[in-house]
């Protein structure tokens, strides 16, 4: 049988690791990467209308790059190849829906998440002894599926707090709930069950793979947060991912989590741009006063959400917090003006980067998928929902080979 999923990697590998120097060339200030400048995209990126940029972010650089002046052929090739290798199929599971009095205390959207997964999970949960919902949260999937399935389901989650919530909950079911930290121990499994993470981050998401390859046993994982992760980098779990040199530093890992939209899950693209826009101006503000700042590292200690209050907030919390003096009004006006010149020089820069968001996030779970194919599963990767119900909604559905202990 053809290793589906090691073809699918094969064929986004081919497109993206000869782009892997814009995938792990971050756009920091408004001064053109290497990778721009040598591959002479420059000046027609820095030409970009006001109306076309906007039009970029919210659609995607693959999107319109069609009807862009002056394109470099180079770009077009790429933004054309980069979507069409990031394609995946719609998973053709209908929804599940569980009775109404099972998701009193679920959250809308999160309601949407468990109808497509469970649909998604239902034939594999039928083969199944019992569920383990690794990151349970409050425990909704674990909960749910125990009774949707009428099955044993276990929850596994490192907060003690959601533990004791989840149990609540799920009193009088056939699910129960241990706190662990699924990090730092073991993680053992029999062949019958069912291994389910839902948005399962980073690191977390490569211990479930190689759990359910060496148990053998059955896996369905939406991830999520790929950037959370122990070391400073990825390897690759496949053989093909191996030979290709996908290896990920934890900063381009970050870049999938970027979904050209415009309108977020949680604010508007506008919103979210005006934020990054004052996290710029934080960041030059305390580079200004003598601080060795990276990026990101500005935020340190303040709720991101606090970056939609403007420059003066976040200074003032910023240069408390490393008890420096207040910022002032001369100040914050400089670098607010600095800041929005260069910032809006850096949007341009970043489009194709921002382009090879989702085809990076695509090879990583291709990878995992392969994987676990090289190890014997029939695995597949396939979208489980709409983006307006998570931009993370890539599944693996992963069949273990049936041993003799789940043989009927």
């Amino acid at each position: 049988m053809p290793l589906l999923a090691a073809q699918a990697l094969e064929r986004a590998l081919s497109v993206l690791v000869p782009a892997l120097d814009i995938v792990e060339g971050r756009v920091d200030d408004d001064t053109p990467p290497a990778w721009c400048e040598a591959r002479g995209w420059t000046g027609f990126l820095l030409s970009l209308s006001d109306d076309d940029l906007a039009r970029c972010e919210s659609a995607g650089l693959s999107a319109c790059i069609g009807d862009l002046a002056g394109a470099p052929p180079s770009l077009t090739e790429l933004a054309l190849a980069a979507a069409e290798a990031a394609r995946l199929p719609r998973h053709a599971a209908l929804p599940l829906a569980p009775p109404a009095d099972q998701l009193q205390s679920v959250p809308a959207r999160k309601r949407l998440q468990l109808e497509s997964l469970l649909g998604a999970v239902a034939p594999m949960a039928a083969r199944a002894r019992r569920i383990v919902d690794v990151g349970a949260g409050r425990g909704h999937f674990t909960r749910i599926a125990a009774e949707s399935f009428d099955v044993d389901a276990l929850g596994i989650e490192r907060e003690p707090a959601r533990v004791s919530a989840a149990a609540a909950l799920a009193e009088g079911t056939r699910a129960l709930f241990v706190a662990s930290d699924a990090l730092r121990e073991d993680l053992a499994f029999a062949p019958d069950d069912l291994l389910v993470g839902l948005h399962a981050c980073g690191e977390l998401g490569d211990r479930m793979v190689l759990s359910a390859a060496n148990a053998p046993c059955d896996l369905v994982l939406v991830s999520c947060c790929l950037q959370k992760i122990g070391g400073p980098a990825r390897a690759p779990l496949s053989q093909v991912g191996a030979r290709a040199g996908l290896v990920l530093r934890r900063e381009a890992l970050g870049l999938t989590n970027l979904t050209a939209r415009p309108v977020g899950v949680e604010s508007s693209l506008e919103d979210m741009l005006s934020a990054r826009g004052h996290r710029h101006a934080l960041l030059r503000l305390l580079r200004a006063r003598g601080l060795d700042v990276s990026p990101g590292e500005e935020m340190r200690g303040i709720n991101r959400r606090r970056a939609r209050f403007g420059l003066g907030e976040l200074a003032a919390r910023a240069l408390s917090l490393r008890g420096m003096a207040p910022a002032t009004e001369a100040e914050i006006r400089e670098h607010e003006r600095a800041a929005h010149l260069a910032f809006s020089r850096m949007r341009r820069l970043s489009l194709p980067r921002s382009m090879l968001a989702r085809l990076t996030e695509v090879a990583v779970v291709l990878d995992r998928a392969a994987a676990l194919e090289e190890r014997g599963h029939e695995a597949q990767a396939a979208i489980v929902f709409d983006p307006d119900v998570s931009p993370r909604n890539i599944a693996i559905l992963a069949r273990a080979p049936v041993t003799r202990a789940m043989a009927p």
